[in-house]
């Protein structure tokens, strides 16, 4: 299990991968000196943001130090915003989560961050997987999309202002492919029998097929050129949305219904 703190720093206790976390009573293990005091973190979310002094207050998490680092120098920069140290991330008006897919661990992340009545929560992410994936973000809260690729400081701060001034931002190709999601599950939920090819992507297919074949884990990652954290997501996501309950139930399902 890895840690990422305010500065980015990873803290190894474990060969998992990394991990953003909210620790209990928002208290994060951290190194180095704070970015702001109390004081000034607990004003700037007391001031209502656009007023003089009403500084946003913002905390980071990031599975990646290196991107934790570069969105923290982007927005320290800002006058509009105040990052908070790592004895108040709790008292953030805005948290930001950046991430290159949402998997598991940052699907935990996010429902934390959603029984937090004091933050809204946006997310700064690489790629959406599926829609599921895209859904499951903003059932958890999520009311801010921005792609990694398009993350300048510009849009970061236009991400964070609108998510204080209560707004949500998607893109319209994110918001395209969520409506067609949820269309696509309305449509199975009418006719449950209705399996076809588009039930499953054509990496899950050809996941599941490999998985017939009696391929481990490390076998797939190698003979589709992925990562192993990669097939246990994708694997464990078709066994989510498909409501199975492990992968032999999956590959079952797949044949029986022509899937693979």
């Amino acid at each position: 299990m890895l840690h990422t703190d305010l500065i980015g720093t990873v803290h190894p206790s474990g060969t998992g991968t990394a991990r953003p976390s909210v620790p209990p009573q928002g208290r994060a293990p951290a190194r180095g000196p704070a970015a702001h005091g109390p004081a000034r973190a607990r004003a700037a979310h007391d001031a209502p943001a656009g007023e003089p002094g009403g500084r946003v207050t913002v905390a980071v998490y990031a599975s990646d130090p290196v991107l934790h680092v570069g969105i923290v120098q982007q927005l320290r920069q800002r006058p509009e915003v105040e990052l908070v140290d790592d004895t108040h991330l709790h008292e953030a008006r805005v948290s930001l989560v950046a991430v290159d897919s949402v998997d598991d661990e940052t699907t935990a992340l996010l429902y934390r961050l959603r029984h937090n009545s004091a933050t809204r929560t946006g997310l700064v992410v690489g790629t959406f997987d599926s829609g599921d994936a895209l859904q499951r973000a903003i059932e958890c809260g999520v009311t801010a999309v921005l792609r990694r690729a398009e993350a300048d400081q510009d849009r970061l701060l236009r991400l964070v202002l609108a998510m204080a001034n209560g707004e949500g931002v998607l893109p319209g190709d994110l918001l395209a492919k969520l409506l067609d999601h949820v269309g696509s599950l309305q449509r199975s939920a009418l006719d449950p029998h209705a399996a076809s090819l588009s039930t499953l992507t054509p990496r899950e297919a050809d996941m599941l097929r490999l998985v017939s074949e009696g391929l481990d884990t490390a076998e797939i990652a190698r003979n589709t050129s992925y990562s192993e954290r990669t097939v246990k997501n994708v694997l464990h996501e078709v066994i989510t949305r498909l409501q199975l309950r492990n992968r032999s139930h999956a590959v079952g399902y797949a044949l029986r219904n022509g899937l693979i």
